[in-house]
């Protein structure tokens, strides 16, 4: 990697770090509960929200996204994935719940990503003057840009690596049970089997036979 190439991408991650203003986080939500992030959101202002269920009972949840008004803006049951774009109509507190409430015994785990607001200019000024680029400028956009996308492609892998692993243990604790099952109908018919054909060939005494008769 040439010195450019190398002060472009350590500007882009350093900038990244900054600016970004997504809220994200995977938080667990216990059977019959109901857990609410709140989030203030001036007039006008665009946000995102999108979640996804990566573990628990049929991977499915209720969201609901309230305004400050207890106005419902935005709901889903029985969810698996979704994302949701939104413009703020008024100004404060907006709350997205997650309920778990129609679940008895399963627990979830969810992962939010919860974004506000539009992306600020990743260098100062870079919006406001209206001449073309520089060589500079225009390559920090592009791997800026590229990065963006390959943080979306790990979270989204991630997110489908934990759904895979959950499930193969999942599989992998059935198929334990049920080989121990197994094992213990063999060994009992086996027992059993032993015990029958001990009595067939067994030599009866002759008081049981005389009581018998």
């Amino acid at each position: 990697m040439s010195c450019y190439k190398f002060c472009v991408f350590s500007v882009v991650v350093v900038c990244s770090a900054i600016y970004s203003g997504a809220v994200e986080l995977t938080f667990e939500l216990p059977d019959n509960a109901r857990e609410c992030f709140y989030e203030e959101i001036a007039k006008n202002v665009s946000a995102t929200l999108e979640f996804q269920v990566v573990t628990g009972g049929q991977y499915d949840v209720d969201v609901t996204l309230e305004s400050p008004t207890k106005e419902v803006i935005y709901r889903q049951v029985k969810q698996q994935y979704d994302s949701h774009r939104f413009t703020a109509e008024v100004e404060g507190v907006y709350a997205a719940c997650f309920s778990n409430e129609f679940s008895t015994f399963s627990h979830k785990l969810v992962y939010v990503d919860f974004q506000v607001g539009d992306e600020r200019p990743l260098l100062p000024g870079m919006g406001d003057h209206a001449t073309v680029m520089t060589q500079m400028e225009s390559s920090i956009t592009e791997v800026h840009e590229s990065l963006k996308k390959v943080l979306d492609y790990q979270t989204h892998h991630r997110l489908q690596e934990a759904q895979g692993r959950k499930r193969a243990e999942d599989l992998n604790e059935r198929v334990l049970w049920w080989s121990l099952l197994e094992t213990v109908a063999i060994c009992t018919i086996a027992i059993c089997q032993v015990v029958i054909l001990r009595n067939f060939f067994s030599e009866k005494k002759p008081s049981m036979m005389y009581n018998k008769m």
